[in-house]
């Protein structure tokens, strides 16, 4: 099928090639990075195919934080004014001027696409996979459907994943978005593909696919044996198997976009927080020397709970929050005397959010910071984004979690400082492309605080780590980031 419509906003040239490359497939995946336009080229097909008359339905699925994106920016920037069309969101406890606004769904409008909205989230709920369930059967024979974020479904067993591969069946067209499929392990692949169709691996059970793709040990803990994987192969047949249903492509080769700078921080420990740290770390040792079953989750929390130290607070047996005399504030604040303009700062825990932010207002000034965190209202999510992409609003600082991290444009900043990172790839992937994307014009400075021989290093090595092996599954070189001077013995 030809590419045969007014582009309400010109493509890029790689947009247009996503575009012609996928428009005559049923199921394709846009795994293009992080601000090189992938939600365009979804918009775009769906123009094309209603424009020649082959849907007249798109259900787009986002993650919570995401969605509404589609609706208040995407949609209207960049959908063809030429193809008439209606937008209708999912609520999921509407009011009533909410619930008149989505029964209009029921009702079709000949010559007019319908384009539905709808949060991932909702398809873990009875609620969400009726409605999708109801809309399959009503329009999927001539609709599409597209999950943005895809690795919102990599889970095989997750109930939003399963829900969402049976409702996908009854489509005629299916779409994948995503900066990168592979953010833990190369089996991340499966359930998306899945979404798409069960068969475009070559094996329609996963416990197969693993087998194929994965090195599989037999371990003994007490009574009880298992699989555990402890390693990969077959990573070049994969990546050839998903380069023939989806599109890749990299920021650096289709933007003339500045470079990203990294850099590290040291961050000393306080007394109190040497105290605290050790007797975590040789807790944990004595217990694994004296042969006790740990648990993952036993693992996660330790980890977490160091990491806590390192934040300057731990919660204790108790429930109680400790706060312990941290450097780390000190030092974004000297970092941020080093540089102009505005910044945005990363951390895990929203208690060293909240310290952040007194700390930089007490600094800069009343309403020079903002966080933005999961409890944050939608309506003061848009107005912290405007007034800080506004170069002359007095809000210089956007202290956020991983709340942040999707989609949303935080151009404003050159500079952003990691003050706490996570073992999640997806999430420093994403936090790092909101400044970096379509619209920046100046390099991108990358600030990671350290503390010396803790976890700060070792979840720095494991990102590095994630981040070779998902270059690897998608036919890629790794690409140049963040890396740790060696410590001389």
């Amino acid at each position: 099928m030809d590419v045969n419509y007014k582009f309400k906003t010109e493509p890029y040239q790689h947009q247009r090639e996503a575009l012609g490359r996928s428009i005559t497939q049923q199921n394709f995946g846009f795994f293009m990075e992080m601000g090189a336009g992938k939600s365009k080229v979804l918009i775009d097909t769906i123009a094309t195919l209603a424009n020649e008359g082959e849907i007249d339905f798109a259900l787009i699925i986002a993650p919570k934080g995401v969605y509404g994106n589609w609706i208040r920016k995407e949609i209207p920037e960049h959908f063809s004014d030429d193809v008439a069309h209606r937008v209708i969101q999912w609520y999921a406890n509407p009011n009533k001027t909410q619930e008149a606004e989505m029964s209009a769904l029921r009702e079709p409008r000949p010559g007019v696409l319908t384009i539905f909205v709808m949060n991932v989230e909702a398809f873990s709920t009875p609620k969400g996979v009726k409605a999708g369930e109801w809309i399959a059967r009503k329009y999927g024979a001539r609709g599409l459907i597209g999950i943005d974020e895809s690795t919102t479904i990599k889970n095989p067993k997750a109930k939003r994943t399963k829900s969402l591969c049976k409702i996908s069946k009854g489509f005629r067209y299916r779409r994948l978005l995503t900066g990168s499929p592979v953010t833990k392990n190369p089996l991340d692949i499966y359930a998306q593909a899945a979404f798409l169709d069960p068969n475009l691996l070559g094996y329609d059970s996963y416990f197969a696919f693993q087998a194929r793709y994965a090195i599989l040990k037999k371990r003994t803990m007490g009574a009880h044996s298992f699989q555990q994987i402890v390693g990969y192969r077959n990573i070049d047949e994969l990546s050839q198997r998903i380069s023939r249903w989806s599109y890749r492509v990299l920021k650096e080769e289709c933007l003339d976009l500045p470079e990203k700078i990294y850099t590290t921080r040291s961050v000393p420990l306080t007394p109190d927080q040497i105290k605290y740290y050790n007797e975590l770390r040789n807790d944990a040792f004595t217990f694994v020397e004296e042969g006790g079953l740990v648990t993952a989750q036993e693992v996660i929390t330790k980890m977490l709970r160091m990491q806590q130290v390192l934040a300057g607070h731990l919660k204790n047996d108790d429930h109680e929050m400790i706060d312990i005399p941290t450097r780390r504030i000190d030092t974004v604040l000297e970092c941020i005397e080093e540089t102009d303009g505005k910044v945005i700062l990363w951390s895990r825990f929203r208690y060293e959010m909240k310290a952040l932010k007194d700390a930089l207002e007490k600094a800069h000034g009343p309403g020079t910071a903002a966080m933005f965190y999961g409890d944050t209202p939608t309506p003061e999510r848009q107005e912290i984004v405007r007034r800080f992409q506004d170069p002359n609003d007095p809000l210089r600082f956007f202290v956020s979690n991983k709340t942040g991290a999707y989609g949303i444009t935080l151009t404003a900043a050159n500079t952003v400082i990691y003050v706490s990172n996570d073992f999640d790839l997806e999430t420093r992937v994403q936090s790092e492309d909101r400044a970096h994307r379509i619209g920046q014009r100046k390099p991108v400075t990358y600030i990671d605080l350290i503390a010396d021989n803790t976890i700060d290093e070792r979840i720095v090595q494991a990102l590095r780590n994630k981040m070779v092996m998902s270059a690897a599954v998608l036919g890629e070189e790794a690409r140049e980031w963040l890396k740790l001077t060696p410590k001389k013995s």
